[in-house]
This record gives C-alpha cells, structure tokens and sequence, in this order.
C-alpha cells in the first residue's frame, strides 16, 4: 500500500481510468464525472445529470460502472443495464473537447441475454488490442461472472457486434458469491487485472452487506478469448496484505504503470454511505 485517499463528497465511485497524469472516475449514482491529478487532487468535473440531491434515486439512476477508453481516446462510460430502460445507457466523453453523446445499450445487453447471461449486471470493462472486454457480475441468485469479448466500437452496430461470453471464476461456496467488479488491462505482459468483491445481495439491484475484496489476475488473456472458462492465475486477498481494507468494497482498478517486475494500480471503493475511497498499491508480478 502506498497511500489512501478519501473523496468525502463524491458517492459511490463504481469505475476508474487513468491517461496522461490524470485519473477519471465515475459513481455508479453521482452526478457528474470527476478528474483527479496523479497526487489524488481533484482538477476537474464533468456534469452528467442535473438532479438538485448529490446521489441520484436508486430507481433512476443510471448506474454507471464501467470506464474505458475507446481506441479514439474517448472514454466510454457503460451502465450497469440491470434496471431498463434507465441502466441502458453509455456516455462516449472527448476528455479535451469535453464533448459528451449519450448513446442507448438496448439491443446489446438484449443479445447478451442469448449468451447465458440470465441477468445482466455490468460492472468493469478494459480494451485490449482489437477488442472491449465486458464484465458482468453474478450475485447469490445468479452465481455466475461472465466474461464477454466484443468489438472495440461495439456500441455503434450493436446487433452486428461480435460477442464471445466465458465463465469466470468457480464458486463452490453457496454462502458467499464472488462478484467481479472492476478490471483493467495490463498491456506489457498482457494479464487481465480483476477487482472481485463479495456482498450479501440474492440478486443484480439491491446492495447487500460488504464483505470481503480480493484482486484476481489473469495472464495470456488474448489467447483466451474462444475459451469456455477461465479460473484466474493468482488471487490475492486484499485483506491479508493491509488490514485497512477491511470493510472496503472495492469496485474497479486502474493501472498507472508496468514495469518488467510491478503493477502499479489504483483501486476504488464505493462504501455506500455517500463517500468514496482510492487505494494506491504495488503489485510484484510472479
């Protein structure tokens, strides 16, 4: 861990990007988009919504998620899809025009249906070279995280798109369900970098009690896309390395730098109490 930094008066951040210093990060119920300096200070806003309360209606809201940035440098911003018509919807940013469209996710998350996936519930997605890969968490009613591998510009011929959807991860406990969250793409040693969290919910609206989060890494993903399934490489369990992230329900992850030994990463956690925390660490690659 290398430092910790609590954002009071942004709720709920969901999704986190990092390009050129700065860090983008969205809540899965805030108003607007924030942008961060690489010491963690906030620079910048960019309103999304109107609504006069700081966190909009869970009934509403769109539940933003997912943060990427397209092979264009834009960012994609994706909602959940776990509540139509309003978590329907994606936000394509132009972060130095500050140009913002509004684009509707219907007919996909309809296809995505047709590839197993009973509930669809949005949480990370990454670009890797030639593709988006989409991640759509399970919960206890559904305890299945699925992997879906489209075209990089998939919003814009969304019934034509490609669409390959793989099982993560086992869950032999019926207990406990382990959500994946968040994910970025670590591009020099091509791993997939996976936020997972576990929270007491039976199904993909409602947030339960937070339990434990955990980071899963997956190597040669490219090579991986025509896979059925794939069970992560490595799992580390956030809690064992500092005990200051007990109680965070982490949501997403960025990578700032790669070396040929580290990752450096910034985790996000959404508490659900109107607050948001971000997590610096280093990660040695095995």
């Amino acid at each position: 861990m290398q430092e910790i930094k609590l954002l009071a008066d942004y709720p709920s951040a969901s999704g986190i990007e990092y390009s050129n210093k700065q860090y983008y990060i969205i809540g899965d119920d805030a108003n607007n988009l924030l942008i961060l300096d690489s010491n963690l200070n906030s620079i910048d806003s960019l309103s999304l919504y109107s609504f006069a309360e700081k966190r909009i209606s869970k009934k509403i809201k769109a539940d933003l998620e997912a943060i990427l940035f397209t092979r264009k440098n834009k960012l994609l911003l994706i909602g959940s899809g776990s509540l139509s018509p309003y978590r329907n919807i994606a936000w394509l940013i132009d972060p130095l025009t500050k140009q913002k469209d509004t684009t509707r996710l219907d007919t996909f998350y309809q296809r995505l249906q047709l590839y197993g996936i009973k509930e669809i519930n949005i949480e990370g997605a990454c670009s890797i070279p030639g593709s988006i890969i989409i991640s759509n968490r399970g919960s206890k009613g559904f305890p299945k995280n699925h992997l879906v591998f489209t075209s990089n510009s998939f919003w814009e011929k969304q019934e034509l798109s490609p669409v390959t959807s793989i099982m993560i991860g086992t869950n032999t406990d019926s207990t406990v369900f382990n959500g994946v969250s968040g994910m970025a793409y670590a591009s020099k040693s091509d791993q997939l970098i996976l936020t997972v969290s576990t929270e007491d919910t039976r199904n993909n609206i409602d947030d339960g009690a937070i339990g434990k989060s955990y980071l899963w890494l997956i190597k040669s993903i490219s090579s991986k896309k025509n896979w059925k399934a794939i069970n992560p490489n490595r799992v580390i369990d956030l809690e064992k390395i500092d005990p200051r992230f007990k109680g965070q329900k982490i949501e997403s992850v960025c990578i700032t730098k790669e070396t040929k030994n580290f990752l450096y990463l910034t985790l996000v956690a959404d508490n659900d109490n109107g607050s948001s925390t971000l997590f610096k660490v280093v990660v040695e690659k095995d």
